[in-house]
């Protein structure tokens, strides 16, 4: 399947949220709940929603046109979109644009269609759910978790999205205490499966790196193989920073973090990462997670 279809994209997106249904809140407006670090952008997602129910409830499908061009009804990376009860498209801001007027149903695969239908003649309700699928950012090209608050109204779906390309702190310890316990259990099978991007090692924008302590050799990298068996020590980072040493001194002081500027691999910008160490056997195992972009 071409993922990079932007048709397909948006079809499966749509799919993925009727498919995923979420807690339900109060519409007048919505109470959102967030990852910490994304409270703004929920509480926006949420309150762009209630005015476009807001509006087509004073003007009727009059409004959609407003929804569907730049405007009042775009903020960001944010937008409504709207689809009906037999599965079209009926406006959107973003680049499900491609997508008005058009039955979005053919277009999904066979798993996904008896969920998308069923939840399209689902009964109409006040509450305003939610739900987490992947989708393309327009701004940066990439596909990110975006996580998505909708309400049906008149027999049509309305919808707002925000993006998370930071997964959080709770999500980094994690994944460190899998990598940790994995390795523990089979160091050589582990870093095999690191270096080949298994997904249970590379989540959205964390992943695992592994240092062998003997030789100071980075043995595996869950995102760049160009920094495999390069001596650790003389890690730097885009200023010039010796990273690699910085966490060798941390782990020396029995610290369990560092924290420095790397690009972060959803984004592909560089941003602050808190990067998580902990030393098991002869190996150092860490995973990081980004904060906020950093500003020029």
């Amino acid at each position: 399947m071409n993922f990079k279809n932007p048709v397909m994209i948006a079809a499966l997106t749509m799919a993925a949220l009727f498919a995923n249904t979420g807690h339900a809140t109060s519409p007048t407006p919505p109470q959102p709940t967030a990852e910490p670090g994304y409270e703004q952008q929920a509480a926006s997602a949420a309150q762009l929603l209630h005015k476009a129910v807001n509006a087509y409830r004073e003007e009727g499908n009059a409004a959609f046109a407003r929804f569907s061009r730049q405007g009042e009804f775009v903020d960001g990376d944010q937008y409504v979109y709207v689809v009906d009860e037999n599965g079209y498209m009926l406006a959107s801001g973003g680049p499900s644009a491609a997508l008005i007027g058009r039955d979005i149903t053919p277009l999904l695969d066979p798993e996904l269609k008896e969920a998308f239908n069923s939840a399209l003649q689902a009964p109409e309700s006040d509450t305003v759910s939610s739900a987490e699928y992947r989708w393309m950012n327009w701004n940066d090209g990439k596909v990110e978790r975006k996580h998505v608050f909708y309400q049906k109204v008149d027999g049509k779906t309305f919808a707002v999205g925000y993006y998370l390309p930071r997964s959080s702190e709770t999500a980094a310890k994690a994944l460190l205490d899998d990598a940790a316990a994995a390795i523990e259990d089979d160091a050589e099978a582990t870093i095999a499966r690191i270096n080949r991007l298994d997904p249970e090692f590379n989540r959205d924008d964390l992943y695992v790196f592994v240092v062998d302590m003997d030789s100071m050799s980075m043995v595996a990298h869950g995102y760049s193989r160009r920094l495999l068996n390069i001596h650790f020590p003389d890690l730097k980072n885009r200023d010039g920073l010796r990273v690699g040493q910085q966490i060798l001194d941390a782990v020396e002081a029995g610290e369990d973090s560092v924290t420095y500027t790397w690009p972060n691999p959803v984004t592909e910008r560089p941003e602050e990462k808190k990067t998580l160490i902990r030393k098991v056997g002869n190996y150092l195992v860490a995973v990081g997670y980004y904060q906020e972009p950093v500003t020029e």
